[in-house]
């Protein structure tokens, strides 16, 4: 378990955020395109300019509207200890991800943050077993990992959309492809609209998330069995 003095300090709190939205965190998110691959597949993304029309369309109809406030009211789940509401958001997680790569990605990224966690000794183990058992979504996990530093649900919530946008570019430069320089246009253009889509999450009362984009869902499940493809999903 980290030491006290280190979760008081402002900036190993900000360091730690860094590591968890840094694309460099060994969970695997470099492998998933969300449907991104599909749509270029399908024509619906060809360039830079629909690629982040895309992506900041599924960063306000997906994180900001289901993602993010379930990551939200898991971090006050965990600071309370309260595994019937911890169960409830598990089990909504994986009834509204329509297709099997959606359920992969959030249980394989959430096991392998388990198992990072593990590694740095950074979360009580009970807490840790208790995820095994859900199983481990993406959000649940993210917001246990937020929560050893005791970080401010803002905040979280910025890095938790951060590190998605950052995942996504990558994938559209990869998919479509484009180049580095559209890839950081595209990412600033996410960023400005990352602090909206927050306040949003923030807004929506426990309970009252949603999960509604069926255009996405058939792209997922067309992307199953794409028969030349990069990415998991």
């Amino acid at each position: 378990m980290l030491s006290p003095v280190s979760m008081s300090n402002p900036a190993s709190r900000l360091l730690w955020l860094m590591q968890l939205a840094s694309p460099a965190l060994p969970v695997g998110g470099f492998s998933y395109s969300e449907g991104m691959e599909a749509a270029v597949e399908h024509g619906l993304v060809t360039d830079e300019s629909s690629a982040q029309n895309w992506l900041i369309d599924q960063l306000h109809l997906v994180q900001a509207r289901s993602e993010l406030p379930v990551v939200a009211q898991a971090m006050k789940a965990w600071q309370t200890r309260d595994k019937t509401a911890l169960q409830q958001l598990s089990d909504w997680v994986m009834q509204t991800r329509e297709t099997f790569e959606m359920r992969l990605q959030t249980e394989q990224m959430g096991r392998s943050l388990l198992i990072w966690l593990r590694n740095h000794q950074a979360a009580d183990e009970g807490d840790m077993q208790f995820c095994d058992s859900l199983p481990p979504t993406w959000p649940l996990v993210f917001a246990l990992a937020l929560n050893t530093q005791t970080i401010e649900l803002r905040e979280g919530l910025l890095a938790c959309a951060f590190g998605w946008a950052e995942n996504m570019v990558q994938a559209a430069i990869k998919s479509v492809p484009l180049g580095q320089l559209s890839g950081q246009r595209m990412l600033a253009a996410l960023s400005a609209e990352i602090p909206v889509a927050v306040e949003h999450a923030l807004s929506i009362p426990d309970n009252q998330q949603q999960s509604f984009t069926p255009r996405l869902a058939i792209l997922s499940a067309r992307h199953e069995t794409q028969y030349s493809r990069l990415f998991r999903s």
